[in-house]
């Protein structure tokens, strides 16, 4: 009777502890994550400063990272991911609309700066009819990179132009007939002595061993909403978790491992790293 009574209450306390675990679960305050990341510098930062400190905390992470950054945000929705670190709020929100998806932004990242880079020229004044100037084939970094054009006055946007839905013929020329060509952005920086002028997204540069960000012929000043995210289903937005990750990105720790890194400089910096 002893030994049956015993293994009734084991019974019961392991469907208690079950239980107490699907709630834990279920309210946010699992201990581990899988976060989701494409090519670029954003998994190196995470790996090296942010990991750490989420591990200190009992977390355990699955870093994953996809070969083609249009892979991870259909991860998220099937909840393969919790998080994701890539993408702009301006991506997010298109890619929401495309896929029906319902992902929020929690917390900005160092991000590198879209520049105008060559190596045919040192100049920006060598510009002229016919200049031939490399820009990415996706419409939210096209958008970025002929608006870099548009503030030096090479060409304009028509008014209305959209972001999600930008194309080339958003445009139009202004001071000059300029030869927009359109490639893969991890082509263009290796595609430069092919063009007068490039617009290579910051995070290639970053990863280049012989370029720096500062060795633009031009950077932008990147809007809000293009800068980097820490994006969640818009479910965990609330979460012991994502709390957690977003105070790791805001955190001095973060910033100071940032700071220290010399391939970083000319990164745009979170704004809420002044309360640090």
């Amino acid at each position: 009777m002893k030994k049956l009574m015993l293994v009734m209450l084991i019974g019961v306390l392991a469907v208690l502890t079950a239980c107490g675990n699907k709630e834990a679960e279920s309210s946010g305050d699992k201990k581990k994550l899988t976060v989701g990341f494409g090519v670029g510098t954003y998994e190196e930062q995470f790996r090296q400063s942010i990991l750490p400190i989420l591990e200190k905390q009992g977390y355990t992470v699955d870093i994953k990272t996809f070969s083609q950054n249009m892979q991870v945000n259909p991860a998220m929705k099937e909840g393969s991911i919790d998080a994701s670190i890539f993408q702009s709020t301006a991506y997010m929100e298109a890619i929401n609309k495309e896929i029906n998806a319902d992902m929020t932004g929690i917390a900005y990242v160092p991000g590198a700066p879209q520049g105008l880079y060559s190596v045919n020229h040192t100049t920006l004044d060598d510009v002229k009819d016919g200049t031939t100037v490399a820009v990415p084939n996706d419409p939210v970094n096209q958008e970025r990179a002929l608006r870099i054009l548009e503030e030096l006055g090479w060409i304009k946007i028509k008014e209305g132009a959209g972001v999600a839905d930008f194309n080339i013929n958003s445009m139009e020329p202004d001071k000059y007939n300029i030869d927009i060509k359109i490639l893969d952005p991890a082509q263009i920086l290796v595609s430069l002595q092919d063009v007068d002028y490039g617009v290579v997204n910051g995070n290639y540069i970053a990863n280049s061993p012989d370029r720096k960000i500062t060795d633009a012929l031009k950077i932008e000043n990147t809007p809000m909403q293009h800068r980097i995210i820490v994006s969640v289903n818009k479910k965990d937005e609330d979460s012991q978790w994502a709390k957690d990750l977003k105070a790791a990105y805001e955190s001095k720790e973060f910033e100071e491992y940032i700071l220290g890194i010399e391939k970083y400089n000319g990164f745009i910096l979170p704004e809420a790293w002044k309360n640090n």
